[in-house]
């Protein structure tokens, strides 16, 4: 159970600080996600409005990590987040890969989010051990 809270804690750090730097109009990442915004969702919605949208987003998946009876509704919005972060690695060649194979600073960047991941998906095997041992 221990290590259920220190998972669930890491994630809410991660996605919380990441989410309120863009909020607050301050985080790096704000250049790729400009460039992302352009190639797909620029006639969609402002690129100022969808870069807060995406804080709030990330802010509320780190606060959701928190509270285990929701996981599994979690574990649906994480999925559709983490399919948006892989995105660039499709739409922004010139910007993840420096050549087949070998990723820029920035691939390499968005391809650690395997560990994310992982980690979720540790969290949510352990919610399902958990809600079979209940039944």
């Amino acid at each position: 159970m221990q290590l259920d809270k220190i998972s669930r804690i890491s994630l809410f750090i991660v996605f919380f600080y990441f989410g309120i730097l863009k909020v607050l109009g301050i985080s790096q990442a704000e250049v790729l996600v400009t460039a992302l915004h352009a190639k797909t969702l620029a006639g969609v919605i402002s690129i100022e409005a969808f870069v807060f949208l995406l804080g709030v987003l990330e802010c509320s998946i780190g606060i959701l990590f928190l509270i285990p009876k929701l996981t599994k509704y979690t574990m649906i919005i994480f999925g559709i987040q983490m399919l948006t972060t892989f995105g660039p690695l499709l739409f922004l060649p010139d910007i993840s890969w420096y050549s087949f194979g070998v990723p820029t600073i920035v691939g390499q960047y968005i391809i650690k989010n395997i560990v994310l991941i992982a980690l979720a998906l540790e969290i949510y095997s352990r919610y399902k051990t958990n809600l079979k041992i209940k039944k």
